[in-house]
């Protein structure tokens, strides 16, 4: 099993905090954004006598709130679409461990979401990348590169949409390449739309809205950034391919039930107020635009405008991206703080790629994004291992 590239520096940041070193931390998709209240209180006023299992699918009750969210997203599933997981890391391994054999092989565009590795890992398959680069803003790489890369092993595409690490927004153009090729050559499309809300430069397209090829996907769903809801670890595996959701039943009846209380939270989740996510996207896309800004305006630093999500990928000078992440939480400090970063040699499977690049997530406040950037500018000064 590989590290977390995106927390293996823990280890640093703390040493650094027991310093006394403030660490404004960019490294991680945790947003600041508070969990609805509403939410909460469900969860507080829940009467119960017995903590016990739900459904292996989850509560039908919760199953058929969410056809209603799902509803409001032009998304047409029942609640017997739907199995309720472990959060949306679950649904992923439940669709690589339901749809693939242990040899196969799923084509993601590369950067990617690091843990798409570790499951590949723990289901014996091989992920194979197809690259996407900083210049194009990581748009998705041409049919001809997927068409190379398909063999007989190859079982699925693997989409996040809108993106992490890269915040790219998937045109519904894209989409329909995915689908042009998934048809052809008989694949499944995993879909995992964690961000769909997110979106800030265009409008968001589901593969579950590809007409013709509902049996193909497999939407990978959460709550967790949605409703700022991250450690209540709840997602959703939503099919219509009814043998990949009775395969999938398999895996979520070996783990018994997803965690209860969570779930009384998502379902209240989905009578939140339909202008609830005005103020949250304003709110992400202020910070978005102020990283973005201060990034591009220093010296030899370039960071494409990404169009949703909360990531940005941005390329350093720098030497070696790791190197770097890790002196700037042993080494260095700005009038007594610094910035935690997650290296993007993570986020690809080619080695030697992203060497000079970083994953930076605008989950803290504008201002503490700018004297988040004032260390980082600093550092990119002082660092050793510059390049220009």
């Amino acid at each position: 099993m590989p590290a977390s590239p995106i927390r293996k520096l823990v280890p640093y940041a703390e040493a650094a905090k027991k310093k006394g070193v403030k660490v404004y931390h960019l490294n991680i998709g945790q947003p600041d954004i508070e969990t609805p209240q509403a939410c909460l209180d469900a969860v507080r006023n829940h009467q119960m006598r017995v903590l016990e299992y739900s459904h292996s699918a989850g509560n039908e009750s919760y199953r058929k709130k969410l056809v209603e969210y799902y509803a409001k997203n032009n998304i047409q599933v029942g609640a017997n679409d739907i199995i309720i997981t472990t959060g949306g890391s679950e649904a992923i391994l439940f669709g690589f461990m339901a749809c693939l054999d242990a040899g196969d092989e799923v084509i993601i565009p590369e950067p990617f979401y690091a843990n798409y590795n570790g499951f590949a890992i723990q289901a014996d398959v091989t992920v194979v990348p197809i690259r996407s680069n900083i210049e194009s803003g990581f748009a998705l790489p041409p049919i001809e590169d997927f068409e190379k890369a398909i063999t007989p092993k190859t079982k699925a595409i693997v989409v996040c949409n809108p993106n992490n690490p890269t915040g790219y927004l998937y045109s519904a153009s894209e989409m329909e390449t995915l689908k042009e090729i998934v048809l052809k050559h008989d694949l499944f499309l995993f879909a995992d739309e964690a961000y769909r809300e997110f979106c800030y430069d265009g409008n968001h397209t589901s593969a579950m809205h590809l007409k013709g090829a509902e049996q193909h996907v497999v939407l990978m769903d959460t709550i967790s950034k949605r409703y700022s809801a991250c450690g209540g670890r709840i997602g959703a595996f939503v099919t219509h391919n009814r043998e990949v959701l009775n395969a999938a039943m398999k895996f979520a009846q070996a783990r018994l039930s997803p965690p209860y209380y969570a779930q009384i939270l998502g379902e209240a989740a989905v009578d939140l107020p339909d202008n609830y996510f005005d103020s949250t996207r304003n709110e992400y896309k202020l910070r978005r635009d102020t990283l973005v800004n201060r990034l591009n305006q220093m010296p030899g630093v370039f960071c494409p405008n990404p169009g949703g999500a909360f990531y940005a990928m941005a390329k350093l000078p720098i030497d070696d991206c790791d190197h770097f992440c890790q002196w700037l939480l042993e080494s260095f400090s700005h009038n007594g703080a610094t910035v935690m970063l997650a290296p993007a040699t993570g986020f690809y499977s080619s080695p030697g790629l992203g060497k000079q690049e970083v994953r930076l997530a605008y989950v803290l406040n504008a201002d503490a994004i700018n004297q988040a950037m004032d260390c980082l500018e600093t550092a990119l000064q002082q660092y050793p291992g510059r390049t220009n």
